[in-house]
């Protein structure tokens, strides 16, 4: 097993032990649809230094050639953004100090994500890695590396700490995850089969 497999089979094990990624639950999802796998912001960062290690981890998965390009790290508010911010900070610490210091951008989520005008500016004419907690439909990712490119940056590539496996949207460059859990399928509310079978709903 490779130094990275090594990272990426203990990512997995610690974010199930740490009740980041919950399996066999019972979860509403607030979309309409319920499903057995969660992955808990809430948990993942409550405590900073948590992300901090699992932001260490993914930096370390993360092949060379991308990070030694990238001058900004983008995520989407709430979750995406703390770990983009969390990583911008610990990349700068690797690198020589004479580099440029590492910049940061969040995608706003009211009435969709968006970059506001200082932050287009913060990435225009830039190499952005855009990273967010999870991938589900891929759809989040896709959606900001099209605002980097429409500010005049160049996407490098995206990431997450956990990869749902399930992704139908591609930002059109290389994705890495650190850890990847093929999650069971969702269910509509009105058909749960979890809810048949009066399973109560997972509380956290």
């Amino acid at each position: 097993m490779s130094r990275k497999e090594e990272i990426r089979d203990q990512a997995l094990r610690e974010l199930q032990a740490q009740q980041v990624l919950m399996l066999n639950g019972h979860f509403d999802f607030g979309n309409g649809y319920h499903g057995a796998v969660y992955l808990n912001p809430h948990q993942l960062f409550k405590h900073p230094s948590t992300i901090w290690r699992f932001a260490q981890d993914l930096l370390d998965v993360l092949p060379a050639s991308i990070l030694d390009v990238t001058e900004v790290v983008a995520g989407p508010v709430t979750g995406g953004a703390l770990l983009a911010h969390t990583m911008a900070g610990l990349l700068d610490s690797r690198r020589e100090l004479s580099r440029e210091r590492m910049l940061f951008a969040p995608f706003t989520a009211a009435g969709g994500f968006a970059l506001s005008d200082f932050y287009r500016k913060t990435v225009a004419g830039k190499k952005v890695l855009v990273v967010d907690d999870v991938r589900n439909t891929g759809q989040t990712l896709q959606r900001c590396a099209e605002l980097v490119r429409e500010a005049g940056g160049t996407v490098t590539a995206t990431a997450q700490i956990y990869d749902r496996m399930e992704a139908i949207a591609d930002a059109g460059v290389p994705n890495i995850a650190l850890a990847e859990y093929k999650a069971p399928e969702n269910y509509p509310a009105a058909s749960c089969p979890l809810c048949a079978a009066q399973q109560p709903v997972t509380a956290f």
